[in-house]
């Protein structure tokens, strides 16, 4: 017994290790050795509270106060989706907060009072008309209305932003003004040299910061307006939407991803071309006649507020945030605007180092549930959580499996697009219970498959019950003594040893936030710890879930089992997963190349040219994040299901996992 302990323990002693390690070199990185000092704060509202992430260079003192720049992030990340830039940043001498946006990371008040409109426009605002059927009006549910309006900014004229119902564009910024005025109050800050910059819904966030603090003074008489504004894929509008009086931009870069899967950041066109930069729009923000507007090339001047520059970038839309040569320009950008108090050069930069070492982390740490789980096999209560596998003579013929598997991948990858999108805005659910926005959309797609594996295992119960035939071990849903039917028993245990593998996870990213600021995630914000208010979305969110991937793993891991289910070694394994994961993640993408292969042809994103503009955007380049996790769930579930011979314990697990990213940290209502 002792000799059976000793390897798992090791293993799992050695990944739990390396997840501290990688995390204490990232929080080296974070803080420049020393050089930043990096803290998290909150900051009280009526409302609620607005969570933020603040980086201090030692250097910054009453005596000498640094520039300070706000950072304002996407839809569905939090403050640390920021990192890359306010790593480097800071490491430039700049101090920098990073802020959680309403509905976002920590803080607790909701997307809802950005506030909505019952209009919407369909072009770039400044260029709709009702005539041409682009200044619409729209209904729906609250979020489907909100989320219509994203675009529509607070200090824009009371005709966008106001409606005939008393609805109101509330706070465009999101937060972003109070966290500003917070930033520029700083005793160790120059509040004569302060920035502002987001991405994706952050560049309409810092538009608004930037429109409210236009010519503003504080108590002591200084000009604190944001001396730059940069945008990572923001997206235009016309001058005359707002009150050229008051409201001035000075010094704005427009970083333009090439391959932006979002129709507003393109100006509603199929493909980011030389067609979109000698528009009106574009002309008009680079100050500029048409036939002169160029990429990569800045106009006007950093002394009176009128520089302007769109650089082009080759990359999609979430990359954008960590593209280093978009990150190259943004410093050069500020430096110029700002004066960054530094001499190191723009190209030189370590955050994604940090980002590797998280990922790393994030990885061990998802390692680290299958040595605890062969620990946890190893004890009385535990052991019985594991089931011989069904006999070898059930496994399905090759014909007829690959037949279900394209079956499986066409329902999947035929769904995804309609399914995800009617949850997203127009389901009719709870909104006041069921608050995630994404987490809606998955579940509608969630729900519409488990009606059809419902309706599936219906049929095969009635033909075993017709037959003798005993399914349910073949199904994955109980062992070889209650194959009658599901055994409840050893779902119960199954769900416990789960819950005890991502409790596990969940240590791990609770210590490393608190001993490192640091969750785990690359680049898209994947664990991190719960907030009250979010712990309760799960819970609400967890039964489908955890339905939903009961029912796949059974078909998934169970009843389409080969026969390499049966050998042992990497081989087999590996002939295992590949099978699962095709089955997992082939539908979905198939999907993936739908959208990027006419993209990269340079004709434009499929989702928009097959089902229109409404089936692209966020569950398409969700796309890039998704897979991967899938992935990485199918080496779980492959692994314990032939550890432990049934679909509970690798489907629950999966399920947990899952619900932890959708509700840890994405858009709340």
């Amino acid at each position: 017994m002792r000799n059976r302990i000793k390897r798992p323990l090791a293993v799992l002693l050695a990944l739990i290790l390396g997840v501290f390690g990688c995390m204490s070199i990232a929080h080296g990185i974070q803080t420049d050795h020393g050089a930043v000092e990096v803290s998290e704060g909150a900051i009280e509202l009526a409302q609620g509270h607005l969570t933020y992430k603040l980086y201090k260079p030692v250097s910054a003192d009453a005596d000498t106060p640094a520039p300070g720049v706000l950072l304002l992030h996407g839809y569905q990340n939090d403050h640390e989706t920021c990192a890359a830039y306010a790593i480097e940043l800071a490491r430039r001498g700049a101090v920098v907060l990073a802020l959680d946006e309403y509905g976002h990371g920590g803080s607790s008040i909701g997307l809802l009072d950005r506030g909505y409109v019952n209009h919407r426009v369909k072009v770039n605002f400044g260029e709709e008309s009702e005539e041409a059927g682009t200044f619409v009006s729209v209904g729906g549910p609250t979020r489907f209305r909100l989320m219509m309006n994203f675009s529509n900014l607070s200090f824009f004229h009371d005709k966008y932003t106001r409606d005939a119902d008393g609805n109101v564009i509330l706070d465009s910024s999101c937060g972003g003004i109070a966290a500003y005025a917070v930033l520029a109050d700083m005793d160790f800050v120059d509040p004569t040299r302060l920035a502002v910059s987001g991405h994706s819904m952050g560049t309409w966030s810092s538009w608004s910061v930037a429109a409210a603090y236009a010519g503003a003074v504080n108590d002591e008489g200084m000009d604190i307006s944001p001396k730059a504004t940069v945008l990572q894929c923001g997206e235009l509008f016309r001058n005359s939407v707002y009150d050229q009086e008051t409201i001035y931009f000075n010094n704005v870069l427009l970083l333009q991803a090439k391959y932006d899967e979002f129709s507003y950041f393109r100006d509603y066109q199929n493909f980011v071309d030389d067609s979109v930069l000698h528009s009106d729009l574009r002309a008009e923000f680079l100050g500029c006649d048409n036939a002169d507007a160029a990429w990569d090339t800045t106009f006007g001047s950093f002394a009176d507020g009128t520089a302007r520059r769109m650089e082009m970038l080759e990359t999609n839309h979430r990359l954008t945030t960590h593209d280093k040569n978009g990150l190259a320009v943004a410093l050069q950008w500020f430096d110029d605007a700002i004066a960054l108090p530094t001499d190191v050069a723009p190209a030189n930069q370590v955050a994604m180092v940090k980002e590797w070492l998280v990922f790393a982390a994030m990885l061990m740490a998802i390692a680290a549930m299958i040595p605890f789980m062969e620990l946890l096999l190893l004890t009385p209560w535990f052991k019985k959580a594991a089931v011989p596998l069904p006999p070898k003579e059930n496994v399905q013929p090759k014909k007829r499996w690959w037949r279900n598997a394209a079956i499986t991948m066409a329902l999947a990858g035929a769904t995804y697009p309609f399914m995800t999108q009617l949850g997203h805005g127009l389901l009719p659910v709870p909104e006041g219970i069921m608050r995630m926005t994404i987490g809606t959309g998955f579940f509608a797609w969630y729900l519409l498959l488990i009606v059809v594996m419902l309706v599936t295992l219906l049929i095969s119960h009635k033909k075993a019950k017709k037959t003798g035939a005993a399914i349910y071990h073949d199904l994955g849903l109980a062992g070889p003594e209650t194959a009658s039917g599901i055994d409840w028993r050893l779902c119960g245990r199954g769900a416990l040893l789960a819950g005890c593998m991502v409790t596990l996870m969940y240590a791990l990213v609770f210590a490393c936030e608190k001993l490192f600021m640091l969750d785990f995630r690359f680049i898209w914000p994947f664990f991190k710890s719960f907030s009250v208010h979010r712990f309760i979305q799960f819970l609400v969110y967890i039964p489908w879930f955890a339905l939903f991937f009961v029912l796949s793993g059974s078909k998934v891991f169970a009843s389409m089992r080969t026969e390499a289910a049966y050998e042992k070694g990497g081989k087999a394994f590996f002939s295992c997963w590949w099978r699962n994961a095709l089955l997992m993640i082939g539908g979905v993408l198939v999907i993936v190349l739908i959208e990027y292969i006419p993209f990269f042809l340079g004709i434009g994103p499929g989702a928009d040219l097959l089902f229109g503009s409404t089936f692209g955007g966020p569950f398409m380049s969700i796309l890039i994040v998704f897979v991967p996790q899938v992935l990485v769930f199918s080496v779980l579930g492959t692994y314990i299901y032939r550890r432990t011979g049934n679909a509970y314990v690798g489907s629950l697990t999966i399920a947990a996992m899952a619900c932890w990213i959708i509700t840890g940290g994405s858009a709340m209502l």
